[in-house]
């Protein structure tokens, strides 16, 4: 597993703190030219998104052992340069928005202080029958936004 680690605060529209998650690009993740396959972004973001649940006391097992399950129903990424075989990423990860069923998480990948990629993911809370289920008040509570919106 990847550690985490908090960045400072977002300045988003939200205000919400930033977790980091350090990962190293495996040769597995680069395609023919050496760079990281566009695809492998959207995993570097749910590396994010799970070590960012944790630090707030959130994990995934939790969630999902509770029948909240997290669909993805919107994802964008914005590359702007390649990373390659063995560079030191970092993943920083925020929440911008929520409501009672929704919660948007902000990327932004950088090696160093450069910025490869930058996007977004919104999740959309289902239980195991696939129906919206609310995120639960207490979950709300520790990722900032109690009473369930933002």
């Amino acid at each position: 597993m990847r550690k985490a680690k908090r960045v400072g605060v977002n300045n988003g529209s939200a205000g919400r703190a930033r977790v980091a998650t350090p990962l190293r690009v495996r040769y597995a993740e680069t395609d023919a030219m050496g760079v990281v396959y566009y695809g492998n972004y959207l995993a570097y973001f749910e590396d994010g998104r799970v070590a960012y649940l944790q630090r707030k006391g959130i994990p995934y097992s939790d969630m999902e052992a509770a029948g909240v399950f997290m669909l993805v129903a919107e994802a964008y990424c914005k590359y702007r340069k390649p990373a390659r075989f063995e560079d030191e990423l970092t993943v920083e990860t925020s929440i911008v928005a929520a409501g009672r069923a929704k919660v948007r998480f902000d990327y932004v990948v950088r090696r160093g202080e450069e910025v490869l990629a930058e996007g977004y993911t919104v999740h959309a809370a289902r239980g195991r029958d696939g129906r919206p289920v609310r995120i639960p008040a207490a979950w709300a509570e520790k990722l900032g936004f109690p009473g369930g919106e933002v």
